[in-house]
């Protein structure tokens, strides 16, 4: 295991996302991926699974709360 393997590259801290008028789609949400890391989204239909995802491909960026990458690395 190497030092990149325990770093964590990409993380969001207290993100929401609320679409017009007042649609609360996304709240509160934490969550940090080390490198290398395969994540899968599960969720009902309208839960925020493709809100979530265009957040973190960085579509979306009309969200509430700090998304942060590490320098040097990509997603997708």
């Amino acid at each position: 295991m190497s030092a990149d393997d325990k770093k964590i590259i990409f993380s969001l801290v207290g993100v929401g996302r609320v679409h017009p008028p007042k649609k609360q789609v996304l709240k509160d949400i934490y969550l940090s991926f080390y490198y290398g890391a395969k994540i899968g989204v599960l969720g009902l239909n309208g839960s925020g699974k493709s809100t979530l995802l265009r957040i973190i491909a960085g579509i979306d960026t009309g969200y509430l709360g700090e998304v942060t990458m590490s320098k040097g690395y990509t997603v997708g």
